[in-house]
């Protein structure tokens, strides 16, 4: 069988319904590890004091909360995402850093038609872009609710050998799932990861400027042991893959998982390879 986008996306919209407790729960390791290059995220989209900012596929909402800050109360962050499970809590957390300069949408990436055009100052996207099965559609959606002159920017994962914390995962879930590799232009965490491809999808979509950075982003937690849990609880990637496995052999699948990642230890803990991609233009 093929790729269903429409499977895909009701496959993923239900995860994050069912995850969206464990991955806000995880929010403090998220900001350690992606924090810096979310800061990166950030300036090169032009987000300041003032700015109307949108935020695509937002999550539980750590970037969103980042940009408010930065935004101040004279701007505004509008946080949309396909779970609203998932929108509740960067709602919550709006509120209880008391934040009032946050607004919460339940919308589809690449169907951002209720929102005006040239509405905003900056998009960004942290690690959404990689999911959508029509980038191109999202990217031109998100161009159009920029204003002339605003700034995009998306976070994405760089290939696979610089991100084993989470390729090693991916291939023994695969080869357990017997799962054939994604086609090219297929979504998930490596689908913009090759030299040039973040680069023509921003350039498709009429962006100018365009500019892709590279920064190195260690996982570090205590343990492989550690990581597993994390990736476990929370990743909706890993369990959407694992889902061909039968149910009494996926602890053995995680018990190999940890096993290869163990490799990562050090004398100061685990510290898991992931190396990030900050792609931007210009509307």
């Amino acid at each position: 069988m093929g790729f269903d986008p429409t499977q895909y996306k009701t496959t993923t919209r239900q995860q994050w319904e069912d995850g969206a407790e464990a991955w806000d729960r995880w929010g403090p390791t998220l900001e350690a590890w992606l924090g810096e290059a979310t800061d990166r995220m950030l300036e090169v989209a032009g987000v300041r004091a003032g700015a109307e900012v949108l935020d695509v596929a937002a999550g539980a909402g750590g970037q969103t909360l980042a940009a408010a800050r930065r935004v101040g109360p004279a701007g505004r962050v509008v946080a949309t995402d396909i779970s609203p499970a998932i929108l509740s809590f960067a709602a919550r957390g709006a509120a209880r850093a008391g934040l009032t300069n946050v607004e919460t949408l339940e919308a589809d990436g690449e169907a951002l038609g209720t929102l005006a055009e040239g509405a905003f100052d900056a998009v960004i996207s942290r690690l959404g872009l990689i999911y959508f099965p029509d980038r191109h559609l999202a990217l031109t959606g998100m161009s159009r609710v920029l204003r002339e002159g605003g700034r995009l920017a998306a976070m994405a994962f760089s290939t696979a050998d610089r991100n084993e914390f989470f390729s090693i995962p991916v291939s023994i879930i695969r080869d357990r799932a017997q799962l054939a590799p994604p086609e090219p232009g297929q979504p998930g965490p490596f689908s913009l990861s090759a030299p040039g491809v973040l680069e023509a999808a921003l350039e498709a979509a009429g962006f100018r400027e365009v500019s892709v950075q590279t920064l190195p982003a260690p996982l570090r937690l205590p343990s492989a042991a550690e990581c597993v849990r994390f990736e476990r609880e929370s990743f909706g990637a890993l369990h959407q893959m694992l889902a061909a496995v039968p149910k009494q052999e996926r602890d053995q699948v995680w018990a190999d998982v940890e096993r290869e990642l163990a490799g990562f230890e050090t004398s100061g803990g685990f510290v898991g390879p992931c190396e990030l991609l900050i792609g931007s233009g210009v509307k």
